[in-house]
């Protein structure tokens, strides 16, 4: 697949896409390491891949409006074609109109040379109507329009709206889809944050504190991670700050005995290995044996020496550890990550409301057989990065009803410099476009 023609590895990524479901961040390394593409157009690359996935719904839109033949009916590489010229002409403002459009059909010439003229008749009216695309009225139609404009499915804006209201969603949708933040933890086994950050300035990237996380920080600029000798050093790892207020919440303890139930790839593991000072012990758990050691990889550039990693299905926890109880145990629980589909966009074309209630079921498995680890008095903390609330707020409240042991622990009582980051009852809920992080949400229980 490697080529010197940023647009046409751009084109190849997106197909692959398509056609094997395969994800952007993979297929982008992959190409950027093979090496042919250099300077700008490293950067080009990324930003058609990840842009075009992000406003793919606006893209259609506007294929829909000025083509008499739908998205869904045309050819695949075609309709790939007209995503990556549109998204080139109308939302990148460094790119001129001429350039998108006949580079774009220079691409068509090669990948469907039968289809360059239509291809060519709608980028030019696009071009020329750009100010006259007929949007879904947003008084009449506010899901309609906040899907169209923000490029989201429609049922996920429509469940939007019924927790947050039209005005707030948009923004939500909006910063949905937007880049997201980088944002890496500080290894204080090794360093603070500002030592830290003054070494990045001297290695060329800037930094600025996270919000909330002691431990976080922001690179607002900053070279290729294996570049830095900071990173090889073990001095910080890349890990969004709603990720980090996990293990926050959890709060473990030097000396503590923690299970972590899905902790592939080890951001939190590793976070509360650094809240342990790397004393007591942590068994990280994973039901595919591969992802094991990614954990085991990120522990031994930070220095962490209290991990174990275990092969163990989390939903069979109870029975696979029947005599071992924990002072805190974490459910990092697989879910639908619409709390992190900025990051992922590729994902929110793939998921259906069918599948987060398929989800639903698989945490609430997960967290019952994760509350039989727990010693009394233990804490157990579910989180996702999922803004359902049926990923949510409804698993933990199954919980509650099947076991009376347990009881919801109120986060503003406990953290109340970060009230804000949690609901009336106590839960932590984040939100990009309030809080500048992912979308997490995450309970933190009690057995009495």
């Amino acid at each position: 697949m490697s080529t010197t023609n940023p647009r046409q590895a751009a084109f190849e990524i997106l197909l692959r896409i398509e056609k094997e479901r395969s994800y952007a961040d993979i297929l982008i390394d992959r190409e950027l390491a093979a090496g042919p593409l250099t300077g700008p157009d490293r950067g080009l690359l990324t930003e058609l891949v990840y842009g075009t996935l992000r406003r793919q719904g606006a893209l259609d839109h506007v294929i829909r409006s000025f083509s008499t033949q739908k998205p869904e009916k045309l050819q695949r590489a075609v309709l790939l074609l007209l995503r990556l010229g549109l998204y080139q002409l109308l939302y990148l403002d460094r790119i001129p109109a001429p350039a998108a459009v006949n580079e774009t059909v220079k691409l068509a010439h090669q990948a469907a040379p039968r289809a360059t003229g239509f291809i060519n008749a709608i980028l030019r009216r696009a071009d020329r109507e750009r100010d006259a695309i007929p949007w879904p009225d947003e008084r009449t139609d506010p899901a309609g329009h906040i899907a169209a404009v923000h490029s989201h499915p429609r049922w996920l804006v429509e469940q939007w709206l019924r927790q947050l209201g039209p005005a707030e969603t948009a923004e939500l949708a909006k910063a949905m889809s937007e880049p997201p933040p980088f944002t890496v933890r500080v290894n204080t086994l090794k360093t603070d944050r500002d030592r830290l950050r003054a070494r990045l300035a001297e290695e060329g990237a800037t930094a600025v504190p996270c919000r909330y996380s002691p431990d976080g920080l922001v690179l607002t600029t900053h070279p290729a991670l294996a570049a830095l000798p900071s990173f090889r050093e073990g001095l910080f790892t890349v890990q969004d700050e709603a990720s980090q207020c996990a293990a926050l919440l959890l709060a473990p303890r030097p000396g503590d005995r923690l299970l972590d139930l899905c902790a592939a790839p080890g951001g939190k593991t590793t976070h509360c290995a650094q809240l342990m000072e790397n004393r007591g012990e942590i068994i990280a758990c994973d039901v595919a044996p591969r992802k094991l050691r990614f954990i085991e990889e990120t522990a031994d550039r930070l220095g962490i020496t209290i991990v174990t990693t275990r092969q163990l299905d989390g939903a069979r926890a109870a029975e696979t550890l029947p005599r071992e109880r924990f002072d805190r145990v974490l459910v990092d629980a697989p879910c639908s990550g619409i709390g992190v589909i900025r990051r992922n966009p590729e994902g929110k074309w793939w998921k259906t409301p069918e599948n987060i209630l398929e989800l639903a079921d698989v945490q609430r498995r997960l967290l019952a057989s994760a509350a039989d680890t727990v010693a009394p008095g233990g804490i157990l903390v579910y989180a996702t990065c999922s803004t359902s609330e049926e990923e949510n707020k409804a698993v933990v409240e199954n919980l509650l009803t099947q076991r009376r042991d347990f009881v919801l622990e109120n986060g503003r009582d406990l953290f109340p410099e970060a009230a804000e980051l949690f609901t009336d009852r106590g839960m932590f809920r984040s939100w990009p476009h309030r809080h500048g992080m992912d979308g997490f949400c995450a309970a933190r229980l009690r057995r009495t």
